[in-house]
């Protein structure tokens, strides 16, 4: 008998089917995948599973557990969450309490199964996840996100459940520590005999850490199978799409790279101070140190690194939103040291956020959006705002006529082509790209990526990438920087870099990189 069988499952709200006749099975101990792309049911399945379908959703369908129908009363089915079935959420900075310290949350989902309390504590859980105790006493804000992950991970083993749900546990995560979140969920899998269920659009996460996979498109599952035979051979079109959207095939295009120097960043330190008090004296911490660099005219340069280590900190003041504590930026000779970029530079510098959604005024239509940069080019005459605009949304492949809709309007990758199309549109020398894929679909990073290197041939553009992805830096980048603590440690080719690290960061992240599916 099947630990989970799911026969049939349908969630609806109204006449909108989210998840349409799924059925799949869990046997004890399994390690099972689902993929798909956003909006492909993945989620939805998976919360129809433990219960928290949101309010107005109608279920359809068997789901048994252990033989035995789920129950349809919410405190039995709390019950049994608390008991059977453990849950990690996305994101856990907003499924963490922020008022209440992380020993206080994992205490309380531990009272919730009074049954296992003689056999795990507070101090047992933490452990369990590679975290000490020192950190049971802060508050998630207090901890990077690969730590509040593990406080998740350790919130759904309180209950010693038979089955753990990971929602996309590592899609927000840096190389390093995606790699040991992954590890980490296998070896306690392993060791506990707890099966998991494994929801997540990277098919290389799925594929390292799954036997058996499902791939769902538009609510439906439309092929399943041994992970290793569904990834080698898919027999579905979407399936094949999938795989192939997986590893980064830029265009062939023809460019010169490296070019006259056109950024020279000098000695850059940025330092920030914060806490102290009457009696006692600030800290200051070093978001920046001592770092130096130059870009070519035309070249794609890549600054990777973990999470924390300064590379956004960096490319705000290179693009002017903040301001260095020393050293100096050169853009084409002229000097400046963050927010007093002459104004006369402005226009040749733009930068795409890494949240496309948020980067937008959700009450300004696309074309007000696109048209707010302008203000850059005073001597612009206002019947050529309508031309420029129009060359900057077709240069991403989108039409005229989105100018007058609302960012919500608009799917991921279609946003992420507006925010480029208003970095493009004071027709910048140097573009900033802080991930610029890393909130998207396999299927759409692929269409992103050719649309930059196309637009870099077209509008001669050079490119300051800013990533943890290795698969995709190698696919674009002439050269590449690795930062730690501030500093840039290493540089290099990236065939050069990734083949033969020399610094014990750079070996860590290339150790790090999940293998291909196939």
């Amino acid at each position: 008998m099947s630990l989970l069988e799911v026969s049939g499952l349908s969630v609806r709200f109204g006449a909108t089917a989210a998840v349409a006749d799924v059925s799949l099975t869990l046997q004890r101990g399994e390690r099972f995948g689902i993929i798909g792309e956003s909006g492909s049911g993945k989620t939805m399945a998976a919360l129809a599973m433990t219960g928290l379908l949101p309010e107005g959703a109608e279920l359809g369908g068997s789901i048994l557990l252990d033989g035995h129908p789920l129950p349809r009363s919410e405190r039995e089915m709390a019950r049994l969450r608390g008991k059977r079935i453990g849950m990690v959420f996305q994101e856990p900075m907003t499924a963490l309490n922020p008022l209440m310290r992380v020993h206080a949350q994992i205490a309380e989902a531990i009272e919730l199964n009074p049954s296992g309390m003689a056999e795990v504590d507070v101090g047992h859980l933490l452990a369990e996840v590679g975290l000490e105790p020192k950190h049971g006493e802060r508050f998630a804000h207090q901890l990077s996100g690969g730590q509040r992950q593990r406080v998740m991970i350790a919130m759904a083993l309180a209950s010693q459940p038979d089955i753990l749900i990971a929602d996309e546990p590592t899609s927000a995560l840096d190389l390093i520590t995606q790699r040991v979140v992954l590890d980490l969920i296998a070896e306690i899998c392993e060791r506990r005999h707890m099966a998991l269920l494994f929801i997540s659009h990277d098919l290389k996460a799925v594929g390292a850490l799954c036997s058996r996979v499902a791939v769902m498109h538009d609510g439906r599952v439309v092929e399943t199978g041994p992970a290793e035979t569904v990834f080698s051979h898919p027999q579905e079109r979407y399936t094949q799409a999938l795989v192939a959207a997986s590893q980064f095939k830029m265009p062939a295009v023809t460019r010169e790279p490296g070019g006259a120097p056109l950024l020279a960043v000098d000695n850059l330190t940025r330092e920030y101070r914060h806490g102290g008090g009457l009696f006692r004296p600030r800290k200051s911490v070093r978001a920046v140190n001592s770092a130096s660099l130059s870009i070519g005219t035309g070249e794609c340069l890549a600054l990777v690194g973990p999470s924390g280590c300064g590379k956004t900190t960096l490319a705000k003041i290179i693009v002017g939103l903040d301001s260095a504590t020393s050293g100096e930026i050169a853009l084409e000779g002229q000097r400046y040291h963050g927010k007093d970029l002459p104004g006369s530079l402005r226009r040749d510098v733009s930068l795409v956020f890494q949240d496309p959604f948020g980067s937008f005024n959700p009450r300004m239509t696309i074309g007000a959006s696109l048209a707010e940069p302008l203000r850059l080019e005073p001597d612009l005459q206002a019947e050529a705002i309508p031309a420029r605009l129009q060359t900057a949304i077709e240069a991403v492949g989108l039409t005229v006529e989105m100018l007058e809709r609302y960012p919500h309007e608009f799917s991921g990758g279609q946003r992420q082509r507006l925010a480029i199309a208003r970095a493009l549109v004071t027709r910048p020398k140097l573009v900033v790209l802080d991930e610029p894929v890393s909130a998207l679909d396999m299927s759409v990073r692929g269409e992103v990526l050719g649309l930059l290197v196309r637009l870099q041939a077209e509008f001669g553009l050079t490119y300051l990438i800013i990533s943890h992805d290795l698969d995709m830096v190698a696919a674009m980048a002439d050269r590449v920087l690795v930062m730690e603590a501030g500093q840039i440690i290493e540089e290099g080719a990236p065939g050069a870099i990734f083949a033969n690290p020399q610094h014990n960061l750079t070996r860590a992240l290339v150790a790090a990189r999940l293998p291909e599916v196939v």
